[in-house]
């Protein structure tokens, strides 16, 4: 993996918030590799494909990183509980299991860790199950700012940067 890239996407799913999903400046990781035919009326042939192909398999609680590498981190971990594993919202989402909570903790633990002093993180967080309140208290650092965005205001996106005091 080349040293030069600076930006790391830690759970890139489908990459579908990229302007460019092979920016030749980012890591895209994630825990799955896989590919599904999801149904859909608004495409020709009444479906679509989703693909899930990081550059890197790992998983964001334990990434595969030097301390202080990347300059900017994208944390979209999955964040749906009440979902079957087999529907498309869990095939595009993914989703959360058993303790959770834990999970996201070493989540933002790791984020942080990867991160060079004064880098910034950018945490995207849908409170369709888990308001973003109770997530928020799994991270060690204060957010900066951040804003809702989607049809209904639940998507959160919220800004950190390492080292910078509440």
């Amino acid at each position: 993996m080349s040293e030069d890239k600076q930006i790391l996407d830690a759970c890139c799913g489908s990459r579908m918030f990229w302007f460019n999903p092979e920016n030749p400046n980012a890591i895209f990781a994630d825990r799955r590799r896989e590919e599904h035919k999801l149904k859909d009326r608004t495409s020709t042939g009444g479906e679509r494909t989703l693909i899930v192909d990081p550059d890197i398999l790992c998983d964001f609680r334990a990434l595969p990183f030097e301390c202080g590498r990347f300059s900017l981190v994208v944390f979209d971990p999955p964040h749906l509980v009440k979902v079957g594993k087999s529907g498309w919202l869990a095939k595009k989402y993914g989703n959360l299991e058993g303790d959770w909570r834990s999970d996201i903790r070493m989540g933002f633990s790791e984020c942080f860790r990867v991160l060079k002093e004064s880098g910034v993180l950018i945490f995207k967080w849908n409170e369709t199950d888990i308001p973003v309140s109770d997530i928020l208290k799994l991270c060690s650092q204060s957010p900066l700012f951040g804003n809702r965005s989607g049809k209904r205001s639940k998507s959160h996106w919220i800004v950190f940067m390492k080292g910078a005091t509440p």
